[in-house]
This record gives C-alpha cells, sequence and structure tokens, in this order.
C-alpha cells in the first residue's frame, strides 16, 4: 500500500481508517474490482404533515426530493447511496444533483478502484471544484455512502467492524416542532407522545418573542425532554445575544446555527456569552472549516449529517475531530429516508450517540420505501442495521416503480 493512501485514511478517520485499510489489503488485491457502473435514480417521497422545508411560496407540499446513486463493481456487486438536496436549505436542487452524477461525477470514476478514495476525491474535486468548502458535498454524499455501501459488502463487513467499535443497537429520536402558532403546539406534542417519542427539537428565528414562549411552552408540557433549538442561520447577531439567555431560561439545552455561516464576529460573542452551548450545522461541511473554527472558538460543537458534509467519510473525521476537543455533537439529518437514514443511523450507533437524533424522515414523510425492510421507529427509537456495508436491500422494483421518469 502506497503511503499516501495510509496517511489520508487516518486522516480522514483517525485509527479507524487505517484499521479499514488493513482489513481491505488482507481481504482482495486492490487491482481486482473497479467501478463498472454509476447510475442515478430521482425519485420524490410524499411528505406528510408540516414541514417549513418542503413548502413552496404558497405553503403547498413539493415532496422530499432525493436521488438514490447505485455503483456496480466489475464483479457485479452493487452499493447504493441517497443524495438529499433542500433548495430551501441549501443551493443543492435534486435537477443539480441528478445531472452532476450523471454527466459530471458517476462517467469520472468509473474504471476506479472503489477502495482508493483519495483518487476518487481527487477527481470529483477536479469536476466539481471545491468553492469556500467542498462543492456540492450533498450531491457527493450520495457517491461516498454508494462507496462505502459497496466496499463493505466486497469485505463482508458491517460500519462498527470496519470502524473498530462496539457501537450501540439502537437510536433514541427527537420529534421536530414547527408550528404556525402557539396554539398548535400542544397537538404536535401529542402527536409526538402518541408515536413513542419523549424528546422535541424546535425550529425557532426569525422571532425572539414568539420562541421563548414556544420552548417555555414545550418545556412546561414536556418537562423531563431534550429540548435543542435550531435557527438555521435565522438570527441576526444582536437578536441572538439576547434572545440566548431567555432560551436558557425557558429549558433550551442547546442553540444550533443561530447566524448566518460567515457572521464569525457574531459566533464568538455568542460563545463568550456563554449562556448556552453554540452548535454550527450549515458552516460545517469540511474538516478544515470545523478546525478553524475550534481555534477561533466560534462553537460548542456540531449538528452532525452525515448528508450535509459529503457522506461517512468525511463526518466520522469531523466527529473524531470533535471528541478530540472536547467539544459535543448531536445526530441530525436533511429529513432522510431510506438510505441516507440508514447511513446517519449506523454512524450514530457507532460512535454511541448519547443525546436524542433529530433524524425526522420518519416523522415527515410518508410510508413509501425503496427498502425491503423499511425503516420504522418503535417506542421513539430506530434500530441500527447491522449487515455488511450500509446493512440493507434495496427493492429494485420499488426504485422503478417511484423513479421520476423525466426531468
Amino acid at each position: 500500500m502506497r503511503s499516501s493512501r495510509r496517511e489520508f485514511l487516518c486522516a480522514s478517520a483517525g485509527v479507524a481508517g487505517a484499521l479499514w485499510w488493513t482489513a481491505r489489503t488482507q481481504a482482495m488485491q486492490p487491482s481486482k474490482v473497479t467501478i463498472d457502473r454509476v447510475e442515478a435514480f430521482p425519485l420524490v417521497y410524499p411528505t406528510k404533515g408540516r414541514f417549513k422545508f418542503f413548502e413552496d411560496a404558497r405553503g403547498n407540499s413539493t415532496g422530499r426530493q432525493t436521488v438514490v446513486v447505485k455503483i456496480t463493481a466489475s464483479d457485479g456487486t452493487v452499493g447504493w447511496g441517497q443524495s438529499v438536496p433542500s433548495p430551501r436549505w441549501s443551493y443543492e436542487t435534486l435537477e443539480s444533483v441528478y445531472y452532476t452524477i450523471t454527466r459530471y461525477l458517476g462517467p469520472a470514476i468509473e474504471g476506479k478502484d472503489p477502495f482508493d478514495l483519495p483518487a476518487i476525491q481527487r477527481v470529483m474535486d477536479m469536476h466539481i471544484a471545491p468553492s469556500f468548502s467542498t462543492g456540492q458535498p450533498i450531491c457527493k454524499a450520495g457517491i461516498d455512502l454508494a462507496l462505502f455501501d459497496l466496499t463493505g459488502k466486497l469485505l463482508g463487513r458491517s460500519a462498527c467492524e470496519r470502524w473498530n467499535r462496539r457501537g450501540q443497537e439502537r437510536i433514541l429520536l427527537s420529534w421536530t416542532l414547527n408550528p404556525r402558532t402557539l396554539d398548535d403546539i400542544p397537538t404536535l406534542i401529542e402527536q409526538g407522545r402518541a408515536a413513542g417519542y419523549r424528546h422535541f427539537n424546535v425550529k425557532v428565528a426569525p422571532d425572539p418573542k414568539f420562541d421563548v414562549e414556544m420552548c417555555r411552552m414545550v418545556k412546561q408540557l414536556v418537562p423531563d425532554g431534550f429540548l435543542w433549538a435550531d435557527a438555521n442561520g435565522g438570527y441576526d447577531p444582536a437578536t441572538a445575544l439576547e434572545v440566548l439567555p431567555k432560551l436558557k431560561d425557558a429549558g433550551v439545552a442547546v442553540l444550533e446555527q443561530p447566524l448566518r455561516i460567515n457572521q464569525f464576529t457574531g459566533y464568538r460573542k455568542l460563545k463568550q456569552l456563554g449562556a448556552l452551548p453554540i452548535l454550527m450545522d450549515e458552516g460545517i461541511v469540511s474538516c478544515t472549516e470545523l478546525e478553524e473554527f475550534i481555534k477561533l472558538d466560534l462553537l460548542d460543537g456540531v449538528a452532525m449529517k452525515p448528508a450535509r458534509c459529503g457522506g461517512l467519510t468525511e463526518a466520522v473525521r469531523q466527529i473524531e475531530t470533535v471528541q478530540k476537543h472536547g467539544l459535543m455533537f448531536l445526530g441530525s439529518g436533511l429529513t432522510d429516508p431510506d438510505i441516507s437514514l440508514v447511513a446517519s443511523l449506523v454512524l450514530y450507533g457507532a460512535y454511541e450517540l448519547k443525546q436524542p437524533a433529530a433524524l425526522n424522515g420518519p416523522q415527515f414523510l410518508s410510508t413509501l420505501s425503496i427498502l425491503k425492510k423499511p425503516l420504522v421507529p418503535v417506542d421513539g427509537y430506530l434500530t441500527v442495521p447491522t449487515g455488511p456495508g450500509l446493512g440493507i436491500e434495496v427493492d429494485e422494483e420499488a426504485l422503478e416503480a417511484h423513479r421520476l421518469k423525466s426531468l
């Protein structure tokens, strides 16, 4: 094995990366298997309930847009991934993801060794260049997940085995609240309780008065629950400084992404205030900016999303970085369905997530699934798959039946 490969994986995933490469080289020769074909399937999952990121200008549901990625190796082994673009949350769309994979990234990595992540990363960055951080990370996450699934199947190893971690069997979930009025809150909480949930996360900003009253009301109704507020960058610095201690008094445990990602001075002031732990989400795509933000003392932790940061390879690196610095990580998602949701589960399970995860795909998406064994929460928990790769089987007939035939 070339030293550059070993160094890359150690940097990307610490000791876990080195063990992964050791297992891989013992299992097979690098030249035996190559990427034969990369395919992409656009798919829209119907939604249920109201979630502001899946509404058009008139408040109508747009559905949960995704692109399923299928990578077939030269020996016929298949790996599955999924990109989850959210135009109201990021700049990536269903169309940009689909055409980037089918016209640029897919053709560029065909013929490559699926285990040679440095070479694959270089060629993807050559065709879709980085900007401030990783270029089109949500798109690239679909490919990363498919490669992880493919190589795991070739190795016959689960995520925990590859990362040399014991892990946990299930993930505790948090129910997401984004009410239009305060009167909506009791009903929304009862819906969560009826589904077995005991913890709640809330969408806040830009109205601080509403936010404080909402959080106070939620805490009164669920006094023992973990209450997590996410502003999605919706406050300005002055408002955030004013509302932070009030949110703490209302029972909020952490505040996620209070400001836009480029307001570094504001983040430093919030961190120095110390009223609540400040987590970043949209602001962290690669470990490069995470390390810089830690050095600048801008945050207390990260709300992790494998879909946001280009996939599991980078997500593992970020979690290990956060843990090295004694900071916290919470588990979140982009209302992930099926494959993308599984990726979050295996990651949070392997790294033994302590707090409830805001994985709200099961909450806001319909019963449509392309998995042979759909993921269904039981008593507010989701079971972590344990098979090789991502530990799932895709129902290709269901995928074909529901995929969009044209864009």
